[in-house]
């Protein structure tokens, strides 16, 4: 089923036992994060803090060149003492267990939505005229809903606030981690239009208060936001942008969506919740946002302004750097009546991203399969932060057919970024980390079956050879061919038992008691 909207999906999850309501008074500033990170690392509910009483916010210093600022080392880490009562709701950790990033997609299991692509995708023409008959309901029904409507009132602007209303401090949001810059925005949408195109694009992208109406935007160099902010500043534009919170649950995951180019993501969020995605225009920029939000952040950007924004500790389980990114102008924060805060937050692994990254993986594997048909299954380790590492099973066809898919994975699109690849022969269950690590020390040899190479890493990859570029290495852990690059001995079988006897003990196994 789609969802009405953000607190419909709470209401959902309440239903079903998994949401818990935290009535003692709790700060943004630092607190939540702790809780959070117990909760999620135990597979606990969601979480819905009703009383958030913390500290104003400590944002960035207006001096760009004070020492706080130009060396994250020595960033205070002092308690704020001054408190206020926020007018609103924190719902956290709602997508941290796969049952509920599931259901945040409208499905009781996310594969469901991996075999609605694999038969869109399916590239046999129908057998004739009676079959394609068959097929169009079908067709029609999964494609009639998809397109996103718009609509001239909308409950996200129930309530605007512009001019010397305008205070982005009055929004609980948090304070993650001591030595972070300030605090972030960390669950937003953030919509712009291509300058060139007018084409959407909805991106998460990390947000942090500088003051009460200026924001940063962390456009990555490998973002489209980042190249629209370019293409802006060719043509002398600011770029108008819409940061959204809230809304049904779907459209967070769409906006982190490896879409093909020129897919736009509310397009795919009504394919995923079978339902179109209602729109309205802002009220002083020209964006169209989800009219369901619980609040937007209106404002634009001017390509030729940046601050430093960060440190922040993020997914990398590190604390990125502080670094010059565009500011965002805020010129109107609009809202529902009772609004609630959605947030998330990032870390040592696992998090809550972590469940929104296996949702990817799962439901854009047909996506994969059809690039690279030879891949059986893939799966990118929640402990390795995703793009960091991938175990990959194939059907391998021919000697080194591994060092074809490591290249192959290294060309799709967000994995590129992949640092370790590993490739496994079709029978080895990749989702099993024990098994894969059995078949690494099994099968490969280091100086015989590695690939290196170099390009596009991760901007937050400290590690890496420079920001935003590194190394990749690939291992080669299917059974050797004869011949195959330099191998000459008999390859050995793996260990199995006869089928007639595993048949027998599973006809005796419950009369053992074992």
């Amino acid at each position: 089923m789609a969802y009405r909207d953000y607190r419909h999906f709470l209401e959902f999850l309440e239903s079903k036992g998994e949401l818990k309501r935290i009535t003692e008074e709790v700060s943004p500033y630092l607190e939540i994060t702790e809780i959070t990170d117990r909760v999620v690392k135990k597979g606990g509910p969601a979480l819905l803090f009703e009383n958030v009483v913390g500290p104003t916010h400590r944002t960035s210093s207006p001096n760009p060149q004070s020492a706080v600022q130009r060396n994250p080392s020595i960033h205070p880490a002092e308690r704020p003492t001054d408190r206020r009562k926020y007018d609103f709701p924190v719902a956290i950790n709602t997508m941290a267990t796969r049952q509920r990033m599931s259901w945040a997609l409208s499905c009781d299991d996310f594969e469901e939505h991996a075999g609605r692509i694999a038969e869109l995708l399916k590239p046999e023409l129908p057998k004739g005229p009676v079959e394609a008959l068959k097929k169009l309901p079908w067709l029609l029904g999964e494609l009639k809903n998809i397109p996103p409507k718009e609509v001239s009132k909308a409950p996200c602007q129930e309530i605007v606030w512009q001019g010397s209303d305008i205070d982005l401090r009055k929004l609980p949001v948090l304070t993650c981690w001591p030595e972070d810059g300030g605090p972030f925005v960390t669950l937003p949408l953030v919509f712009t239009h291509d300058p060139n195109t007018g084409k959407r694009n909805v991106g998460m992208y990390r947000v942090q208060i500088h003051d009460e109406k200026t924001c940063g935007m962390h456009w990555q160099m490998h973002k489209t936001g980042a190249r629209q902010m370019e293409d802006a500043a060719a043509k002398k534009q600011n770029l108008e942008v819409a940061i959204v919170l809230g809304g049904d649950p779907v459209y967070n995951f769409s906006a982190i969506s490896p879409l093909p180019p020129g897919i736009d993501e509310m397009l795919f969020a009504g394919f995923l919740r079978k339902q179109r995605v209602e729109t309205v225009k802002c009220k002083t920029v020209d964006v169209m946002v989800p009219a369901d939000a619980e609040i937007v952040i209106e404002g634009y950007v001017d390509p030729s302004e940046k601050r430093l924004e960060g440190p922040f500790g993020d997914h990398t389980g590190y604390y990125s750097l502080a670094e010059d990114f565009p500011v965002l102008h805020v010129t109107a924060i609009t809202m529902r009546d009772k609004a609630i805060y959605p947030a998330t937050i990032v870390g040592q692994p696992p998090m809550e991203d972590g469940w929104m990254g296996k949702a990817v993986e799962r439901i854009f594997m047909p996506m994969i399969q059809l690039s690279v048909p030879e891949i059986i299954d893939m799966n990118l380790p929640v402990e390795a932060t995703f793009h960091n590492m991938a175990f990959v099973s194939i059907k391998k066809k021919y000697p080194g057919h591994a060092y074809k898919v490591m290249n192959a994975v290294w060309g799709l699109g967000g994995l590129s970024f992949t640092k370790f690849v590993f490739i496994f022969d079709e029978d080895c269950n990749v989702q099993d980390i024990g098994e894969c690590l059995f078949r690494i020390g099994a099968n490969c040899d280091p100086s015989r079956d590695t690939l290196m190479n170099k390009g596009p890493v991760d901007q937050l990859d400290h590690a890496s050879i420079a920001e935003g570029f590194g190394g990749k290495i690939g291992f080669d852990c299917t059974h050797k061919w004869p011949g195959e690059n330099g191998f000459s001995r008999p390859y050995p079988k793996l260990i199995t038992m006869a089928d007639d006897v595993v048949a027998k003990v599973d006809s005796m196994w419950n009369r053992l008691g074992l």
